[in-house]
């Protein structure tokens, strides 16, 4: 039975058509759009697709667009599901001061960095980085538990701060450099090592909280960007949102006798 995901970042949506929600499942189809071409979903890209048994969705860019993207999914008779961080899921315990307040795609990748920990070692701390419009750096312990977390701006947030408050500076085409030498590259490399930095530091904080130095995890779509710049060894995951929609999905509905949803 047919499951449809859907990740609505800040700047693009994400969505995958699945032939059930198992962890081993590839997508039937995949595309991407940005947020001011939402209404192409159901003119151009979901024309040809059946329509599927079940929808789960993840969403961050805002009430407007979350409704805009529901009008797409009238062309279905499929009831609209969105995420909200909760106390717990598929395993995870929130340790948020307000688990609501958690931002729904952090919650999601959680869970998803949770389930491939599991499936590739065990119950194993994990460090989750997702770096987009905003960089978030998470902390899971090996039972499960959200430790906590940082959030800090992206390459593109730091540059245009820095371009609207310091006169004579503007976005630049730079290079990571050990020492930079001229502007464009200082500015691309102090962003990096900025993020880089945070990164370290709750990799740090979490080898001396768990014993042990952490699973690290990097997804996001600048996440390729930074991964050369890491002082740790990260698995990169295109689509992690995804994994934990998928995780999400298969423990809230019981599987069939087959297996499948």
């Amino acid at each position: 039975m047919t499951f449809l995901a859907i990740d609505v970042g800040n700047t693009r949506l994400k969505w995958a058509l699945f032939e059930g929600a198992r962890a081993d499942v590839r997508p039937l189809a995949y595309g991407v759009e940005f947020l001011e071409n939402i209404e192409r979903l159901a003119d151009v890209h979901w024309t040809r697709l059946h329509e599927p048994c079940h929808f789960l969705g993840c969403v961050v860019a805002g009430d407007a667009v979350k409704r805009r993207v529901e009008e797409q999914l009238e062309i279905w008779d499929v009831a609209p599901r969105w995420v909200v961080a909760s106390i717990s899921e598929a395993g995870v315990q929130n340790g948020y001061d307000h688990p609501t307040r958690l931002g729904a795609d952090r919650w999601v990748a959680m869970i998803g960095a949770r389930a491939r920990t599991l499936r590739k070692r065990g119950p194993y701390p994990v460090l989750v980085v997702m770096v987009g419009t905003a960089v978030t750096v998470d902390a899971l312990d090996a039972e499960g538990r959200f430790l906590g977390g940082l959030i800090l701006p992206g390459h593109g947030i730091m540059l245009r701060a820095l371009e609207s408050g310091t006169a004579g500076l503007h976005v630049p085409t730079g290079e990571v450099q050990l020492f930079p030498t001229n502007t464009s590259d200082a500015l691309t490399s102090g962003g990096t090592y900025a993020i880089a930095g945070a990164v370290e530091r709750m990799f740090q904080h979490m080898q001396a909280h768990c014993g042990c130095e952490p699973e690290c995890i990097m997804t996001g779509g600048a996440g390729w960007k930074m991964a050369p710049s890491m002082t740790r060894n990260f698995e990169l995951v295109d689509n992690l949102i995804f994994d934990g929609l998928l995780e999400i999905q298969s423990s809230r509905r019981p599987l069939d006798a087959k297996g499948s949803l």
